[in-house]
């Protein structure tokens, strides 16, 4: 779905991705769309701080208020701690007041989604499409215009401003 100066914003950030910063060692293909070898759960293990490997690989939650990313406040997109595939643009942030980074769209087709029970009532998981982490969980109490919230966990992202 279309939005009114979302998509304008999302377009100008992704033609300046080559203008990223992007982490030490990060292949720029990355953000060409390529698709990763799956690795192992120690090679996983190894490639991410503890906490992000319990949410991206396990499911895990972070604790509220407690991501710096819940303040960021700066131009720039929002990517995929396991891979780097840029998931959500800086125009897309919103504060919840829940605690966790929170989204009202993402970048197109870099979610993948499925119903879990943990809390006896079904919710919404979704998980990055290149490499599988876990994000959080999708709600429809969010603000227009998509009434969607995407709650995700701050260690699963990475912020990558645009440069000046």
């Amino acid at each position: 779905m279309p939005i009114r100066g979302c998509t304008v914003k999302l377009n100008v950030l992704l033609r300046e991705l080559p203008n990223f910063t992007a982490r030490p060692g990060a292949d720029r293909d990355h953000f060409r769309g390529q698709i990763n070898t799956p690795l192992s759960k120690d090679e996983w293990r190894k490639r991410l701080p503890p906490a992000a490997f319990h949410v991206l690989r396990e499911e895990g939650t972070e604790r509220p208020f407690t991501s710096p990313l819940n303040d960021e406040k700066r131009a720039g997109v929002f990517a995929c701690a396991g891979c780097d595939l840029p998931l959500f643009t800086s125009a897309m942030k919103y504060d919840s007041g829940t605690g966790w980074p929170s989204f009202f769209t993402t970048i197109p087709g870099v979610f993948g989604t499925k119903k879990d029970y943990y809390l006896i009532y079904p919710r919404t998981e979704y998980h990055c499409i290149r490499c599988g982490g876990h994000h959080g969980h999708v709600f429809d109490d969010g603000p227009p215009p998509t009434r969607l919230r995407y709650c995700n966990n701050g260690v699963a992202l990475r912020f990558i401003p645009l440069k000046p």
